[in-house]
């Protein structure tokens, strides 16, 4: 569009102004050379004006040349954050670990041979164990027993070991009732992408549903989390409605060792477990008046009996059935200053194991082989490190558990106090067996829910777990915590992210003490630790086999390595963004 040259229109009409209103004896001749000059004065004047007029005009346009090019910038990041549903945020930690174990207990190799020598019918102690009848295990295990063979102690070193843990965190609010979270993670030992391990009698030497993105399992990625949440209210109370596989680990009081409050729902000292189901959270704050008071019923499934194993097909019902959980997470009261909070848990017809792969140092099986009524048990010697799928075989009783948790932080009661953090909890559990497993060698040494040699007991337990976390210079935090287990303690934690074993589970003592220091706040950190376990009993964290006092353990009950002392030293630096 053609612009309008403001100064010529002037310039034109001031002109027609004085052609048509100044008479003509008004331009003398000595008057007209004056004249000119003004004209000419005022031409120029008029060409300058209009120079600046163009000039003020060109950068007016450049603005908004500028204006509309941000425009089309604010447009396109409006577009892409409505198109981009997801948020995404990455933590990566890298870290180094130096493992000791003293006193390892392990069975004589001369009694481990016998189960693959022939079993000698006329002399049953002169020979092996290979094709012992069933009715004479009892008996010739009890001789073994009452022999008192000692086992033998090792100690052992792992002086470095480094591992590194990538999580993929995803986000998204669909609306203000509906959000989505979702976690990706892989877990591996510098220099190992296997994804088994030799087992050697604990959870955590099973790649499982439960531990499949908490311990090393080679390089691949895993589904850690992955839940929709909804939101709505009933009258004045909040409710929130979750499906999906659940936040389960890392829960609290976890969150202060691992510098971040993302953990997960249910208390860490009697559940710290992947698995998958469902949630009902009520927040009574506003009807009770009591801060911070919420009540949150759960559902989960810890084991699919009727898919994908070896009796899902079968013309009757399955020998297992499925493993369901149920129980509560309330929140007492939590003003800022102080909480208190209660998780209880109950898992009906749990499993003598579960579903996964691990490298079996032998195998048993149960044979009924010429036809009689006595079955009798075979065991061959896995020398080729062959992978294993293993399954639960039998539904072995009921689990009970109760924690109540205390928090509390010193600055926020005064401006004079330190910001020191402090937690307590206490936790109870309790099994009821009600079978002996049918795994043939579970079954051989007689063993069910916390039980041997037959014998079907219940049994409570208590676990005990505070720390305290202090504030040092440059925003660093030193912190110290300590476990507690009795003999009969058994909880679902073996999932905890270590690499000696779960310090939640111990029956005995765990001490540990930590040194956070930040570089830039909790994006980038680094931290040193070191812990030290004292086992009392045997089988921390394993729900098959009655608890021995370690220094009583004999050879027979090392069959599998037990564990007296062991401590580790550690270091990281963690990334998150």
């Amino acid at each position: 569009m053609n612009k309008l040259k403001w100064p010529g229109f002037i310039f034109s009409g001031f002109l027609f102004f004085m052609v048509f209103t100044i008479p003509p004896q008004a331009f003398a001749s000595d008057d007209v050379d004056e004249l000119k000059a003004q004209l000419k004065q005022m031409n120029q004047q008029m060409m300058m004006l209009q120079e600046k007029l163009e000039k003020l005009e060109n950068a007016n346009s450049e603005k908004d040349d500028e204006i509309d090019e941000i425009d089309e910038r604010l447009n396109k990041a409006e577009l892409h954050t409505a198109s981009d549903k997801l948020s995404w945020s990455v933590e990566l930690r890298t870290n180094a670990e130096s493992i000791h174990y003293d006193d390892t207990l392990f069975a004589p190799d001369w009694l481990v041979n016998m189960f693959f020598m022939p079993f000698n019918g006329s002399d049953p102690m002169s020979g092996g164990l290979n094709g012992i009848p069933a009715n004479m295990v009892p008996a010739i295990m009890g001789g073994f027993a009452s022999m008192g063979i000692p086992a033998e102690k090792v100690s052992s070193d792992n002086d470095i070991i480094y591992t590194s843990k990538f999580r993929l965190n995803m986000k998204a609010k669909i609306n203000s009732q509906l959000d989505f979270a979702a976690r990706l993670a892989a877990y591996k030992v510098w220099g190992d992408s296997t994804g088994v391990k030799f087992n050697g009698g604990s959870l955590g030497d099973v790649t499982f549903d439960g531990n499949s993105t908490s311990l090393p399992h080679g390089d691949t990625i895993h589904l850690e989390r992955a839940y929709f949440n909804y939101k709505g209210r009933m009258g004045n109370v909040p409710v929130n409605f979750s499906l999906g596989r659940r936040p389960s680990t890392d829960g609290p009081p976890m969150e202060y060792g691992n510098y971040s409050l993302e953990g997960g729902s249910p208390y860490t000292p009697i559940i710290n477990w992947q698995f998958d189901g469902a949630s009902l959270a009520f927040g009574l704050e506003d009807a009770t008046g009591i801060p911070g008071f919420d009540f949150k019923l759960c559902y989960g499934v810890g084991f699919e009996g009727d898919w994908g194993n070896s009796s899902s097909l079968n013309d009757t019902r399955p020998d297992v059935d499925d493993v369901h959980l149920f129980g509560f997470i309330t929140t007492l009261f939590d003003d800022g200053r102080m909480s208190a909070g209660v998780n209880y848990a109950h898992a009906s017809k749990i499993t003598d194991g579960f579903t996964g792969t691990t490298v079996m140092p032998f195998i048993v099986s149960k044979q009924d082989t010429d036809g009689d009524l006595i079955p009798e048990y075979y065991f061959e010697a896995n020398t080729g490190g062959y992978i294993s799928r293993i399954e639960p075989m039998t539904n072995i009783g009921d689990w009970d558990a109760l924690s109540l948790l205390l928090r509390a932080n010193l600055a926020e009661f005064s401006d004079d106090l330190p910001d020191i953090d402090m937690f307590l909890s206490g936790s109870w559990t309790h099994t009821k067996p009600s079978r002996i497993s049918t795994n043939p060698f579970y079954e051989m040494m007689g063993q069910g829910l916390l039980s041997s040699n037959g014998i079907l007991e219940s049994h409570s337990g208590y676990g005990i777990w505070a720390g305290v976390v202090f504030p040092m210079p440059k925003d660093a935090r030193f912190g110290f915590e300590y476990n507690r287990g009795s003999k009969y303690w058994f909880s679902f934690t073996g999932a905890e992210d270590s690499l000696i074993g779960s310090k939640a589970a111990t029956r005995g003592q765990v001490y540990e003490g930590y040194y956070i220091q930040p570089v830039f706040g909790d994006t980038f950190f680094f931290k040193v630790g070191a812990r030290y376990y004292d086992y009392d009993y045997t089988g921390s964290g394993n729900p098959l086999g009655a608890p021995v006092k370690i220094e009583d353990a004999m050879a027979l009950d090392s069959l599998n390595a037990i564990v007296d002392k062991v401590w580790g030293a550690y270091a990281s630096a963690t990334l998150r963004w």
